[in-house]
């Protein structure tokens, strides 16, 4: 049987994860109210803006957004019909695709970014001083190198 947490670290993950989902929430709610945007929509558009030609091939687009690539093929066909992206083939690799970000998709962020940064700013930001905002970068970025490294060890093991 797996050791419990002791209490003070059990208080954190608690602490960690209710408002994790609460701040989530909120951003999500305030991206919908300003943009009507959802926050994956607004994740797909900020990726595909700092890409290369504002294109990525849909597996490397689902791996920058950690999505399944069922999750990404809907998130992408939900967001063709509304404009914001087009699906392409691939210039070099006929048989795969791309997603690129249209004038539409470009001119959306733009309009949505600026409430968005105030809304991170209102429920995160702006109540952490400098030494809380580093110590954040180091932990949920040595998190996330973990991680990373993990999902890659094991994707690699499955397929070898």
């Amino acid at each position: 049987m797996t050791e419990s947490l002791d209490s003070t670290r059990g208080a954190a993950w608690r602490a960690y994860i209710e408002a994790s989902q609460r701040l989530f929430t909120q951003l999500e709610e305030d991206l919908r109210t300003d943009s009507d945007l959802s926050f994956a929509d607004y994740h797909v558009l900020v990726v595909l803006s700092e890409a290369p030609g504002q294109r990525l091939r849909m597996g490397e687009l689902a791996s920058r957004l950690i999505f399944s690539p069922s999750r990404l093929t809907y998130q992408i066909s939900s967001m063709q019909r509304r404009g914001l992206v087009s699906k392409e083939p691939c210039p070099d690799d006929r048989r795969g695709s791309e997603a690129v970000l249209t004038a539409a998709g470009l001119l959306t962020l733009s309009e949505a970014a600026p409430h968005h940064l105030a809304s991170v700013r209102t429920h995160l930001m702006d109540d952490l001083d400098d030494a809380e905002v580093a110590c954040l970068t180091r932990v949920f970025g040595r998190l996330g190198d973990r991680l990373r490294a993990a999902r890659a060890a094991s994707t690699t093991h499955a397929t070898s």
